[in-house]
Order: C-alpha cells, then sequence, then structure tokens
C-alpha cells in the first residue's frame, strides 16, 4: 500500500509564491516519475509538471519559467516551487507518483491541496 501526501497549499495574492511539498510512502522503494497536477474549477485535472528518477523534467506551458519541480529519490519526496502566481493558477494540486512494476505503470494519488491565486 502507498500513501501520497501533499502539504503547502493555500491563499495567495497574484505575483507572489507558494511552495508546494509531496510525500509517497509504503510498500514501493522507488517511483519512476513524480509530479503535480492540478484540477481547475470545471475543468479536468492536468499535468503541471512533473520529473523522473532521472532528473528530466517537463512543464505545463502555462508555468514554464515560474514553476520548478524537484524531487529527494532517497525520500521519495517531490517539490513544486510556484513564483508569479497568477489567478489561473487557481485550483487544487494533486501529487502524483508512478511506480513501474514489470510492463505495467501504476499511478498513485494524494488527496490534493488547494491553491488559490487572488487578484
Amino acid at each position: 500500500q502507498v500513501q501520497v501526501v501533499e502539504s503547502g497549499g493555500g491563499l495567495v495574492q497574484a505575483g507572489g509564491s507558494l511552495r508546494l511539498s509531496c510525500a509517497a510512502s509504503g510498500s514501493i522503494f522507488r517511483f519512476n516519475a513524480m509530479g503535480w497536477y492540478r484540477q481547475a474549477p470545471g475543468k479536468q485535472r492536468a499535468l503541471v509538471a512533473r520529473i523522473t528518477s532521472g532528473g528530466s523534467t517537463n512543464y505545463a506551458d502555462s508555468v514554464k519559467g515560474r514553476f520548478t519541480v524537484s524531487r529527494d529519490n532517497a525520500k521519495n519526496t517531490v517539490s513544486l516551487q510556484m513564483n508569479s502566481l497568477k489567478p489561473e493558477d487557481t485550483g487544487v494540486y494533486y501529487c502524483n507518483a508512478v511506480s513501474t512494476q514489470g510492463a505495467r505503470d501504476y499511478n498513485y494519488w494524494g488527496q490534493g491541496t488547494q491553491v488559490t491565486v487572488s487578484s
């Protein structure tokens, strides 16, 4: 069993910064990729940023240059530093951890943390 727990959401004014953190624990020792997804009101959950165990990253176009994802492989933690926040960054942020077992990927999700950016 795997637990994924996020922290760090909150309310911030436009132009401000927030840092989200996530820890994955349990029966999986290694996650190939970890990252963050966002679900805005009335929209589907979408990728914000992800990072592989080798350090490769990819970002949604809307956050490039403003957000930075990082991870600690030994601790199975991932963080998202969000700068120059905009109202359109508002949503529930979910941490995701992917484990590959054999030929199959298993996705594990946190419960989500609310980020609200006021204009």
